[in-house]
């Protein structure tokens, strides 16, 4: 069932205050007396507060993790364009939308709106953090924050920060926004035809090679209108009418500062304040998040078991492949 919360006010990092702002979120089940159902699911860069919807077969249903068994909380994050308080909301201060005015906020003021929500809940006690991408940033993140808050993790093609490669990604996917020749203008719309450039420039790292030779190869006489160009331009106009210019040039950069170890110490040594036992996997072809990247995590997370799987289908694994990792989690949740 979807919620919305209202909060005051939220004190940024970068000491800018964000007022009157609406948290939407999702919960499925009930919580038990003991609070040892709960389970709080993080969503990815452009997904909502519904995980049911986006990761099937994870999520309900039959999967391990169900409304039956745990209670189960998912905030769509601040920045987003579809329900928490965005560059889209409305600014208190002027009374019209934000638009360029909506500050900028870090993967820590994610967390921040989400310890709002849990103090708003009841919830002293998490069972279970579960996220894939930037979710898994946002699981990190939280976990060093509050270390006594969840007993286990789950992290899915996710990274201790954000490498140079998606950093480098992110910028050019935003060039491509900021060269629309509608971006400047104070209207909903504005970069739209840029952003569906963004995108395709975003499957490029989401998926494989392997992905596009499967899917997109063309007959052998052909010289023009090839598959991986028109599905491209596909991607591009389904996702720009769903999501919106302002939010992603938002959260790309939100997902740039994603760094575990800034003012923290050394990278590793901020890794091994991880105590929960935590499941950590990876996807052999993601290029975005490598499989370097959670064997790096994997050798300093102390109580930690590392799976690869194997998939053509990239970084986008981590919501393609849901059987393969409703199998990991209903073992690592048994033992």
């Amino acid at each position: 069932m979807k919620h919305v919360l209202s909060i005051e006010e939220l004190a940024l990092e970068s000491g800018e205050v964000l007022e009157n702002i609406e948290l939407a979120y999702h919960t499925y089940g009930k919580m038990n007396k003991d609070q040892s159902n709960v389970v709080w699911v993080f969503h990815a860069l452009t997904a909502d507060s519904d995980p049911k919807s986006w990761w099937k077969g994870v999520i309900g249903g039959d999967a391990v993790i169900n409304e039956k068994d745990h209670f189960i909380v998912c905030a769509n994050i601040l920045g987003s364009c579809y329900g928490s308080t965005g560059p889209l909301s409305i600014n208190p201060k002027t009374k019209y939308p934000y638009y360029y005015d909506f500050p900028f906020i870090t993967i820590r003021d994610i967390v921040s709106a989400h310890q709002l929500l849990k103090e708003h809940l009841g919830i002293n006690k998490i069972s279970l953090g579960i996220g894939g991408s930037m979710g898994g940033s946002q699981l990190l993140e939280w976990t060093l924050r509050e270390p006594q808050l969840f007993d286990k993790l789950t992290v899915i093609a996710a990274s201790a920060k954000e490498s140079p490669w998606g950093i480098a990604t992110h910028t050019m996917q935003r060039k491509a926004i900021e060269n629309d020749s509608t971006w400047g203008k104070e209207i909903k719309q504005a970069g739209k035809e840029g952003l569906k450039i963004a995108r395709g420039i975003g499957m490029l790292s989401y998926r494989s090679y392997e992905a596009f030779e499967k899917a997109q190869s063309d007959e052998k006489d052909k010289v023009d209108d090839f598959k991986a160009s028109t599905y491209l331009a596909y991607q591009g106009e389904k996702f720009a009418n769903r999501f919106n210019a302002y939010s992603y040039h938002t959260l790309s950069k939100t997902l740039d500062t994603h760094n575990l170890a800034r003012n923290r110490g050394e990278l590793n040594e901020v890794l091994s304040e991880i105590k929960q036992d935590t499941l950590i996997i990876g996807i052999t072809s993601d290029m975005l998040c490598p499989v370097k990247e959670q064997q790096y995590m994997s050798e300093h997370i102390p109580n930690n078991e590392f799976h690869q799987i194997e998939s053509n289908f990239g970084h986008d694994g981590f919501l393609v492949e849901s059987e393969k990792i409703n199998n990991h989690l209903k073992t690592f949740l048994k033992n």
